[in-house]
């Protein structure tokens, strides 16, 4: 049975976890659904929204999965591998997490571009609790979301943050009601999509460059774009617009 509830339409992709019996906790079977999802935008690039079925965005790893792994399956990073395919995909990923979203959940909603929150969002990473580390990304990328500070806070203690906090600390960009939270990922799916695809990528891309890149990967994608036939269609149309009486 698939794990994944998937709505595909001509711009976006959005991605569903369904486990509800187990608050949408990442079993290996969901992993390989999510790399097929992958495999699908990178071919056919589209905006990718992911959600929880339930209360949960997810709880984390499977820990029943998770108990029985060994040195080798650290070495194979199953869900670090996943987590940056998703973080590496062309178009923007829009996060829309809620209730639980623990531990490789919560590294799963790191890896996206965009993060907004129900009310009732419960973030964190609480692994030492169970003698492990956030090894699927948490490390360096909670880091650059909020800062070494509070993010070597939040790894070492396991602290969960509320929705105001995560707010509060840059790790989401707003916080909406509940019930509003998917229409909210919709919405900016649909503003994104108004943009140029390929100003849009190349935005995604300049923006994940190293420190050092800058400012010539900035310049080398804006000489592409320049040449582009969209950006002559657009900036035409806007100064129609702006000559109209």
């Amino acid at each position: 049975m698939s794990e994944v509830r998937i709505t595909a339409a001509a711009d976006r992709v959005e991605v569903v976890l369904d486990r509800p019996d187990v608050r949408n906790a990442i079993s290996r079977a969901m992993v390989d659904e999510l790399h097929a999802v992958c495999a699908e935008l990178e071919t056919d690039p589209r905006i990718l929204i992911l959600a929880g079925s339930t209360a949960a965005f997810a709880s984390g790893a499977d820990i029943a999965e998770l108990r029985e792994r060994r040195a080798a399956d650290a070495l194979a990073g199953i869900n670090a591998r996943i987590f940056d395919r998703i973080a590496r995909l062309p178009m923007p990923v829009i996060a829309a997490i809620d209730g639980w979203t623990l531990g490789g959940g919560a590294e799963l909603a790191y890896a996206a571009d965009i993060r907004i929150a129900g009310e009732g969002l419960r973030i964190g990473n609480p692994e030492t609790g169970l003698g492990i580390i956030a090894a699927a990304g948490a490390m360096w990328r909670l880091p650059e979301i909020v800062g070494r500070s509070l993010a070597t806070e939040l790894l070492l203690t396991g602290r969960i943050l509320d929705a105001a906090e995560a707010l509060a600390a840059g790790l989401v960009s707003r916080v909406v009601p509940s019930a509003e939270l998917i229409a909210t990922a919709h919405e900016l799916a649909d503003r994104i999509g108004r943009n140029d695809p390929l100003a849009t990528r190349m935005t995604k891309s300049v923006l994940a460059a190293p420190r050092e890149e800058h400012p010539g990967v900035d310049e080398e994608a804006q000489a592409v774009l320049f040449e582009s036939p969209e950006k002559r269609r657009r900036m035409t149309e806007f100064l129609q617009r702006r000559s109209r009486p």
